[in-house]
């Protein structure tokens, strides 16, 4: 993979969670899941291609912004660990979420799950999780780590490399029928 190419997956990846944020309006102590597809991202077929090299240029680009606003970062990894979440000790305890005994690797949780276990501080997998946003790169499915109710969110991008993506932000549920308001200015 050329020098070129990590710059800008880590620019999209960058550029994506930037927008992803502005749209979702995240609380410091939010969790933002993204499933990756390091093999979609590297122009091959989800599971068969791996790249840590492109799951690494995700994280430089994902990574340092959701520090700065003070969000939780969750890895999910592939499905060879039921797409499993990776993240740190100190987000799962303070969410309740019980942590399980396995450690990612590149053919058994993914290129991205790997990278996060080796980067996070205090490193933890958990079954599963309800996040308030998220990114799906290339096709991983992140729908089943997401809080109800999610809501699509459309990017001034599409791809991370040559992996489409999807993004989405959550809402409460909106209950009470017709005659229910559901803002003070209603």
């Amino acid at each position: 993979m050329t020098e070129e190419f990590k710059k800008q997956i880590e620019m999209q990846a960058r550029q994506a969670v930037t927008e992803l944020l502005a749209e979702a309006k995240l609380k410091k102590g939010d969790v933002f899941v993204v499933g990756c597809s390091s093999s979609e991202i590297v122009g091959g077929h989800i599971g068969k291609d791996s790249s840590l090299e492109a799951a690494q240029a995700v994280y430089a680009g994902v990574a340092p912004v959701l520090a700065e606003n003070g969000i939780w970062l969750a890895a999910q990894c592939c499905e060879h660990l039921n797409r499993a979440i990776i993240i740190e000790r100190e987000a799962a305890e303070k969410y309740g979420w019980e942590e399980v005994c396995v450690v990612p690797r590149p053919h058994a949780g993914g290129s991205w799950a790997t990278t996060c276990w080796k980067k996070f501080r205090e490193p933890v997998a958990v079954e599963e999780i309800r996040a308030h946003a998220g990114i799906d790169i290339g096709g991983t499915l992140i729908g089943m780590h997401l809080k109800r109710v999610a809501v699509p969110v459309r990017l001034s991008l599409s791809k991370i490399g040559e992996a489409n993506i999807l993004c989405a932000r959550t809402r409460p549920k909106l209950i009470g029928g017709e005659r229910a308001k559901y803002t003070e200015e209603d």
